[in-house]
């Protein structure tokens, strides 16, 4: 793996960059999803994972597409 990113184009880092905010994005949407099927409704929570969520998935999507030029091999 350290390969892969000490000698990528910035494209590849970007897109990269764009999974890993699809991941966050992932880990966001479960936790947003235990938070409205908590047993008690007063313990809400802090985050905002709904607006963390949405952050996530566009930075993600908007990164992977601005990369896709270095994924599709061009």
């Amino acid at each position: 793996m350290h390969h892969f990113l000490a000698f990528a184009s910035d494209a590849k880092l970007l897109a990269a960059t764009g999974v890993a905010c699809w991941l966050v994005a992932g880990l966001a949407l479960v936790a947003d999803r235990r938070r409205h099927a908590r047993v008690s409704l007063d313990r809400v929570g802090w985050v905002p994972w709904t607006g963390l969520f949405l952050a996530m998935a566009v930075c993600g999507t908007m990164f992977v597409l601005l990369g896709s030029k270095a994924l599709l091999g061009g």
